[in-house]
């Protein structure tokens, strides 16, 4: 007779997905059930209220120390798991108020139907009178939210893998929604779909090897199994980098890049800054649980191979953003850059100790948290400003375009400039707070080396950023720039704006709290 393992669980410690998972579920009830004059502002409302809920019992897992291992095993509820789940929501509230400033503004909506095939045509405006837009926006992006919680919290590699595609699958859909460009929005959807199908064959290869090496998906057991096996072999080191090849896909490390240039371009850019920040996020996150917790006993192995990814990407990153021309394409090549300075962190691996000598500041984790929390921010804003950029046709991207509109627009301008520098590190910034942690941390991990290279990608990086502002302030408008225009946004931009902006100063004059808070939250159960 079958029967079935009876497995307790702690609904409270669970709380935060299911309430992300359920508010999803509405909003696929609510694509069926209400009609399409009150769907926008029902789904925007079941969205938000399921947002603020969720990020109300992380809060409070948090408070109470409620750490441990759920699910039977599968769910891992821990400091590095409540801290991204908790950056999550808040980015992804930031998102969602992007997306539907860009849904509600007559005229100049990426979201309406293919019918409404002529930019600011009758036809156009008809259909956004008739509110034909995607609202299924909303439950896809919760569901992307909800696996992307899972990932960074999975104690397993199927779970894991599960929530690999739980996250994967609405992505691919988004990126196909714009409807400006719409062939090139579903040409990266399908290469999207293409190159992470086929990493994620490579991460269910790369686990079924490490089973087949250890009898174990349960990452502590796999380390416990290695350590105790005292050698590694062939078999083992192909299932960490198949593993591996699975988790810097989603991450963008080079050679594991391609995908990044197209996706941000074709997709609409609130889905581009919500991938930008939320996927990194998720899968640096699992990158870290799996590599400190699953194959910690075989640091040696793979810390000199983060080290050359790390040089690889920040090199490919760079270089190659300084001949771009288009500013989506740029901030691509940006966040590949960004990508491999995480990698720098990684790499190091070294917790905070007290008799470190930079102080408890140097730990892999915390660093690396507080880096996606200030580029996150940057990202965020940096995206809201390039909506506002418009011309007849829609956003205008072209960076020759930009030439001298910060000038004709001051505040625009000089928020960009904000952001911008962020991203280069420079003092006074978010950005700078979080480079200047990787780098601590990897210097204390015994990569002085990396280091040094690491300053010296940054330059080069500081260079194609310093060259979107010299085109801003101190470039002739020309036939590219003839008609564009900074529009003035709804509060919802403005909002998202703002936040960004404050939070870049406050994490650059006064970064101590979050600092403090990553800190707390970077130690894995069971490393």
């Amino acid at each position: 007779m079958l029967t079935l393992l009876e497995t307790n669980l702690d609904w409270g410690a669970l709380a935060p997905l299911i309430v992300v998972f359920v508010g999803a579920c509405l909003g696929v009830v609510v694509e069926g059930v209400l009609r399409r004059s009150i769907r926008d502002e029902a789904q925007l409302i079941i969205a938000g209220l399921t947002l603020v809920l969720a990020f109300g019992f992380t809060v409070q897992l948090w408070r109470g120390r409620e750490f441990g291992v759920e699910a039977g095993g599968s769910v891992s509820v821990d400091g590095p798991a409540l801290f991204t789940w908790g950056a999550l929501i808040i980015f992804t509230i930031l998102a969602l108020l992007l997306a539907s400033e860009r849904k509600l503004n007559q005229g100049q909506t990426d979201f309406v139907p293919m019918a409404a095939s002529v930019p600011g045509s009758p036809l156009e405006a008809r259909a956004t009178a008739l509110r034909l837009e995607h609202t299924e926006v909303y439950p896809l992006v919760l569901f992307a939210t909800f696996g992307m919680m899972l990932f960074a919290a999975s104690n397993d590699l199927i779970t894991m893998f599960v929530a690999l595609e739980i996250f994967s699958l609405p992505l691919y859909l988004l990126c196909g929604l714009a409807r400006r460009r719409r062939l090139l929005s579903q040409e990266a959807a399908l290469k999207y779909f293409l190159l992470g199908s086929l990493s994620s064959a490579f991460f269910l290869y790369g686990a079924a090897l490490v089973y087949g090496y250890t009898g174990s998906f349960e990452l502590n057991r796999v380390d416990a199994m290695i350590g105790s096996a005292g050698a590694s072999s062939l078999l083992l080191a192909a299932g960490m980098g198949l593993v591996g090849v699975g988790l810097l896909f989603k991450v963008g490390v080079v050679p594991f890049h391609s995908w990044t240039p197209d996706v941000y371009m074709g997709s609409p850019t609130p889905i581009t800054a919500f991938m930008a920040i939320a996927t990194k996020m998720a899968a640096v996150a699992a990158l870290m649980r799996v590599f400190y917790v699953g194959f910690g006993s075989m640091e040696w192995d793979w810390q000199p191979l983060f080290a050359v990814l790390a040089v690889l990407t920040m090199l490919v990153g760079s270089v190659i953003a300084l001949t771009q021309s288009d500013i989506k394409r740029l901030f691509a090549y940006s966040a590949i850059a960004h990508a491999g300075f995480l990698l720098v962190a990684v790499a190091g691996a070294v917790t905070p100790t007290s008799s470190s000598a930079f102080g408890a500041l140097t730990g892999s984790v915390g660093s690396i948290q507080f880096y996606l929390a200030a580029y996150g921010l940057a990202t965020m804003g940096a995206f809201a400003l390039v909506t506002m950029v418009r011309k007849a046709g829609g956003e205008s991207t072209s960076l020759a375009s930009w030439s001298g509109i910060g000038r004709r627009h001051p505040v625009f301008g000089a928020l960009m400039v904000l952001f911008l520098l962020s991203f280069a590190g420079i003092p006074l910034t978010g950005g700078f707070i979080g480079k200047l942690l990787v780098f601590l941390a990897a210097w204390a991990g015994g990569y002085g080396w990396l280091v040094l290279v690491a300053v010296l990608m940054s330059l080069v990086a500081a260079f194609f950023y310093l060259r979107v502002i010299v085109v801003m302030f101190f470039r002739e408008p020309n036939e590219h720039s003839e008609g564009v225009t900074v529009e003035k946004p709804s509060w919802m931009t403005w909002t998202v704006i703002v936040v960004a902006a404050v939070g870049t100063l406050v994490l650059g004059l006064w970064s101590g709290p979050l600092a403090e808070l990553a800190i707390r939250a970077s130690a894995f159960l069971g490393s």
